[in-house]
């Protein structure tokens, strides 16, 4: 008798997405449909590298992919979990036996006045590429508000001032708030160096943006002839159409072996999922094993044993500042930041090593299944502050 194959769809070609896809070839016998809605592969951590053009930021998957791996290039719509299907924008419906939900994160939706209309987004390729547009545009010696101050804004803003753009960083309360105290005088020696102002403060929260300023707490107005608005995240509200529950922010909420709490047949990696109701801090450097330890996850259901609780450990936050320096924060295994970095041009080379280094174990994976392996850390899962500070 022939055994049946089971059709297993990955939603979210990012990090966690691919890695999941890859790593479920250990198991003969899977069909794999990985769902994205661009051809392409985005590489997030360098989008700051888009804008200046130091960096395309982008993969083809042919080279990332396994042999056998199904592209659908189009959007969900909706889970429909009766059904066990994937509603998808423009092409049929995908039945699924398994799913993996890897919808990753893109900006937050912001509530200040003006900043829809005025600030441009950066968390997403298209947002990026748009930014770089007007930013061809924009005279070099115009004033460029940054605002917000965890890594995604502090590698932004020292990529424009190394290329001689007029900065300031709007940080809110503190400059990189996951930084130690030497991690983030680190981060501000080499910024000033780079030209950038730093504002920060208890009154430095941006409370309106308009075409030519942006307005803070005490009533501050900075000269802003480009807002970029890099304060905070969000993830997509697939889950919340599709019936499943969610935290508050919209991750879908798993036990501890990333299965979601509605379905024994959805399984969570990445940015959107929240296990135990105690997500990860968004990063790649979250995203990667838990998109391995999704796909264990259902490869254990398949073959009917009882799934492992995920299990990992951080090592800290790599930032570039610029492409001649860095900082490389380094933190306990459960994310808190420890008393030590390193700096300089030896963070700057360990950043580049990272950064390449992601794309390298996509890439050993899809070549030879089960090759990725990650720190993992004894005893309960690290849960670290739920600032978002990817």
């Amino acid at each position: 008798m022939t055994e049946q194959r089971v059709k297993v769809v990955v939603i979210g070609g990012g990090y966690a997405g691919v890695i999941a896809a890859n790593h479920l070839r250990l198991r003969a016998g899977v069909d794999i449909t990985l769902v994205n809605p661009r051809p392409d592969f985005v590489e997030r951590i360098r989008l700051h590298q888009l804008i200046t053009g130091s960096d395309d930021a982008t993969h083809a998957y042919a080279d990332i992919l396994g042999a056998g791996i199904e592209l659908v290039v189009d959007a969900a719509t909706r889970i429909d979990t009766t059904a066990r299907q994937v509603e998808l924008f423009s092409g049929p419906p995908l039945p699924y036996d398994y799913l993996i939900y890897a919808v990753g994160s893109g900006s937050a939706a912001p509530a200040v006045p003006g900043a829809d209309e005025f600030a441009y987004p950066i968390a997403d390729l298209e947002e990026a590429q748009r930014l770089t547009t007007a930013l061809n545009d924009l005279h070099y010696g115009a004033p460029v508000c940054v605002v917000g101050a965890g890594p995604t804004g502090i590698e932004t803003a020292a990529e424009l001032a190394e290329r001689g753009r007029n900065v300031t960083l709007v940080c809110g309360a503190v400059l990189g708030p996951y930084l130690s105290t030497p991690g983030r005088r680190s981060v501000a020696k080499r910024l000033r160096k780079l030209g950038v102002e730093i504002v920060d403060g208890p009154q430095a929260m941006v409370t309106a943006v308009a075409a030519d300023a942006v307005t803070l707490g005490d009533g501050r107005r900075l000269a802003s002839a480009m807002t970029i608005w890099t304060a905070g995240f969000g993830v997509p509200d697939l889950a919340v159409r599709s019936g499943l529950r969610t935290d508050a922010m919209g991750r879908l909420l798993t036990d501890e072996t990333l299965t979601s709490v509605d379905s024994d047949r959805i399984v969570a990696a990445g940015d959107a999922a929240a296990p135990s109701n105690q997500p990860l801090r968004m990063s790649c450097q979250a995203a990667i094993p838990l998109g391995a330890q999704a796909a264990n996850t259902v490869l254990a259901r398949i073959a009917g044993e009882q799934p492992a609780v995920i299990s990992q450990a951080f090592t800290g936050q790599c930032i570039s500042l610029g492409r001649g320096g860095g900082t490389i924060q380094i933190a306990r295994t459960n994310d808190v930041p420890l008393p030590l970095y390193i700096g300089g041009r030896t963070a700057a080379t360990i950043k580049e090593a990272v950064c390449k280094g992601t794309i390298s174990f996509l890439r050993r994976e899809a070549r030879k299944p089960g090759s990725y392996f990650w720190l993992k850390v004894g005893g309960k899962r690290p849960t670290p502050d739920p600032v978002v500070t990817r």
